[in-house]
């Protein structure tokens, strides 16, 4: 049986450095597991509860919605912007957390990892990433974290995929999602 990990990243920038650790994740996936890094999170418009309806859905958050409800588990990837949680990571936690008690993220888990160009890596952000996914049903690993400093230097002219100790961080981290979303699975 595989296991179907959702990849959403919080940084639209075509360079990001958390796009090039998702794909990182997506080249070092354990055997048997399935990571899709999704795309689209800029056309989700703000959630908004009046769209949120049967006759006014829009249908990015549809797809949005339909991607996360096939998947096992979650792996968020969460810059640190002005100390906290990207907007569109946010947006999209907002609208999988629907309907109350029910959404996408209700019992499944869901791991927290990124990188930054402070010293402490976005920790504050992924932090943060965590409390918003748990509260919106998750399952939160809170000992499954990577948190990657100094990143317009570290990977200057090293792309993650390429850096063993983030392939060694990456390998860990999903080795502990893949336990429990098989576990959740099953």
């Amino acid at each position: 049986m595989s296991v179907r990990i959702l990849a959403l990243v919080g940084s639209l920038r075509a360079g990001s450095h958390n796009r090039q650790l998702a794909e990182a994740a997506v080249k070092h996936a354990p055997e048997g597991v399935e990571i899709e890094l999704y795309e689209g999170l800029a056309e989700v418009p703000f959630y908004n509860e009046d769209l949120d309806n049967e006759a006014a859905l829009p249908a990015t958050a549809a797809r949005l919605r339909e991607a996360a409800g096939s998947a096992d588990g979650f792996l968020l990837f969460s810059p640190e912007y002005n100390g906290t949680i990207p907007a569109v990571l946010k947006n999209a936690i907002d609208w999988l957390s629907r309907p109350y008690g029910a959404g996408a993220f209700t019992g499944k888990p869901v791991a927290v990892v990124g990188t930054a160009f402070g010293q402490f890596g976005g920790v504050w952000a992924q932090d943060e990433t965590r409390k918003a996914a748990g509260i919106a049903g998750a399952t939160v690993l809170e000992d499954a974290k990577l948190s990657i400093p100094g990143s317009v230097v570290r990977f200057a002219e090293t792309h993650p995929a390429d850096d063993a100790e983030v392939v060694a961080g990456l390998t860990e981290v999903l080795g502990q999602l893949t336990t429990h979303a098989g576990s959740a699975a099953a």
